[in-house]
């Protein structure tokens, strides 16, 4: 990573110097002049309850953060600001602290950010002036305590592009998502079943915070979605036309500047479509800069459908004669059939495995119900129900998801993941009621219906999940030693193993560690033994192979 870091850096530094479109990006605002910009005080009513007018900012006894806020687009990002300021500069700290965990030098992150703001050049030219202003509204909340990275509204714009700048230019799918739709005769009451994990990670801190947010802008459809502070785009969302959007990364190549940032395409279909073929003439006018899959459900059309994206390419896959479809990283359309990208990521990655589990699952049951969507999204075992080891990236539950999801989009209700990962109890929320009767009425309490919420998985209370956690805790350790070539001790290496005997990765850092120190009967027989478990992708297997090979296996 830190390689890949410093290469990006100094190769585009004489680019960006010599870049003329570099200024003009940076100096672009919003005209925000034609907008009402009176927004009303905000109220403390407790740590954890504020109020401004009809909007609201609360967190529920599951530990889930409630936003609602209406108005123009200035307003709407100068209420959301306001409400979540704390949390919002929290977020941010988070996130740019772990890049300067990442890298530590001074330099390299004098010339990370001269090669973002070459790369980021023509972002603002594919962000509609819409979305430039509601980011304009909530960086006058933004901290001041990262000027050197920028001013707080090109920040925040920015931060819009992280996902696909982190997917694209470091090809780390840190949001390997799983997401299906069943209908009709494979439902329990005939209607649209939508089950999604977003499966991004970008620390525990990170995750600890997230925002269902009620959204009721002057222009378009009224909408939720589950998002952090500071992030107005979507990755997983319902309007309350019962249209929704989930998105899945696809493989991409690493392009060479920035566009529309995918959560804003999903942004903008959710708030002005209400069927596919509306969400599909949206994604097809935007230009975006990494291969994504967004994954769409209709009332409307009583079925869901895949739009897939690419700098290059678009595709839309609809099934036909069937009451099911399945999601994960890789592309379906007859688009993409021969593309060779998206070939290799099928023959290599996980992706193929978990849409295989899915479809596993799935046909277990005659018809789906909410409860059994959940089930699904928090399935540990590989297919078969084969133990693969907890973490493995193979499981549809890979035990660090920002947010699990549930829709139902002609009833209008949806249900979201409490912490920690999908585990928690799933709260259930009625766009209906929740829309309805605002004006004048900012709650003081949740929002939630709460009668219909999914209990939290037994899982949590398990000796298993006790020894998972503690298991993370261990594998960071023995991968910061092995990075700094410190001394790890056999009990903490037999720790690793023990506390999470069926995953492959506990047995390759044992033997990489081995290898290292150059123990090399100890490295072979970790190596071997990591090759009988169920070994994430084709490049991991091979690595195991190479050191095999060195140790003269």
């Amino acid at each position: 990573m830190k390689y890949l870091q410093r290469f990006f850096a100094f190769t585009f530094l004489i680019a960006f110097l010599n870049s003329c479109g570099v200024s003009k990006s940076l100096h672009d605002r919003p005209d925000v002049s034609g907008y009402d910009a009176t927004i009303p005080q905000k109220v403390k009513i407790n740590d954890s309850t504020f109020v401004a007018g009809n909007n609201f900012f609360l967190k529920n006894k599951k530990g889930q953060w409630e936003l609602y806020v209406e108005g123009n687009p200035l307003q709407i990002g100068e209420i959301t600001g306001s409400l979540t300021q704390d949390l919002m500069q929290k977020q941010e700290a988070i996130f740019f602290n772990k890049v300067e965990n990442l890298v530590p030098s001074k330099t390299q992150q004098y010339l990370l950010r001269k090669f973002l703001a070459w790369y980021n050049r023509k972002m603002y030219l594919h962000i509609p002036e819409e979305y430039k202003t509601e980011i304009y509204g909530l960086s006058q909340f933004s901290s001041s305590n990262f000027s050197e990275i920028g001013e707080p509204y090109l920040r925040l714009l920015y931060l819009h592009g992280a996902h696909d700048i982190g997917h694209a230019l470091q090809d780390l799918m840190l949001v390997g998502c799983s997401a299906f739709a069943v209908w009709g005769d494979k439902t329990a009451d005939g209607e649209l079943l939508i089950g999604r994990n977003f499966d991004f990670y970008a620390g525990d801190d990170f995750a600890k915070e997230k925002i269902i947010a009620f959204v009721n802008p002057s222009e378009g459809h009224k909408f939720m979605s589950v998002t952090w502070g500071g992030m107005i785009g979507v990755v997983s969302g319902m309007n309350d036309q019962g249209l929704t959007v989930t998105i899945n990364a696809g493989k991409s190549e690493i392009p060479f500047v920035a566009k529309t940032p995918i959560s804003i395409v999903t942004r903008e279909i959710l708030q002005y479509a209400s069927t596919i073929e509306e969400a599909v003439a949206i994604a097809r006018k935007r230009e975006v800069f990494v291969s994504e899959a967004i994954f769409v459900g209709s009332a409307k059309d009583k079925k869901a459908a895949i739009i897939e994206v690419a700098p290059d390419n678009f595709g839309v896959y609809e099934v036909e004669n069937t009451d099911e479809l399945i999601c994960s990283n890789h592309f379906q359309s007859e688009t993409y059939k021969n593309d060779e990208r998206n070939l290799k990521w099928i023959a290599e990655s996980h992706s193929m495995y978990r849409f295989e589990r899915m479809e596993e699952l799935i046909s277990e049951e005659d018809k789906l119900n909410v409860p059994d969507a959940v089930a699904v999204l928090r399935n540990k075992q590989g297919l078969n129900n084969k133990e693969i080891g907890f973490g493995n990236e193979k499981a549809l539950n890979q035990l660090l998801a920002h947010h699990g999801i549930v829709f139902k989009p002609e009833s209008r209700k949806v249900w979201v993941s409490s912490n920690p990962y999908q585990l928690g109890e799933f709260v259930e929320y009625d766009l209906n009621d929740i829309f309805k009767n605002r004006e004048g009425n900012p709650a003081k309490k949740t929002i939630s219906t709460q009668k219909g919420n999914v209990p939290e998985d037994p899982f949590l209370h398990s000796k298993e999940y006790k020894n998972y956690e503690e298991y993370r805790i261990l594998e960071r350790k023995v991968e910061t030693a092995i990075e700094n070539k410190e001394t790890i001790s056999a009990e903490t290496l037999s720790g690793l193993q023990q506390k999470n005997p069926e995953y492959w990765k506990a047995y390759y850092l044992t033997g990489k560690y081995y290898f290292e120190k150059k123990y090399d009967a100890a490295a072979k027989k970790a190596f071997e033994t990591a090759l009988t478990k169920e070994i994430t992708t084709v490049p991991d297997k091979e690595i195991i192979a190479h050191y095999l090979k060195k140790l003269g296996e």
